[in-house]
């Protein structure tokens, strides 16, 4: 039971290792992450009596 526990916290060490080089390397291989920048115009109808 033990070794289960000691790989999946190996897994989760080198999961978190990998997203992170992923968020730091993913712009020099192509990857946005950023946010759209168009802007969006939605008329809002109040129905206040």
């Amino acid at each position: 039971m033990g070794r289960i526990f000691k790989y999946l916290f190996y897994l989760a060490v080198l999961a978190s290792i990998a997203l992170i080089a992923y968020a730091y390397l993913g712009p020099w291989f192509g990857a946005d992450f950023g946010a759209p920048t168009s802007e969006v115009r939605k008329p809002v109808i109040l129905d206040a009596k």
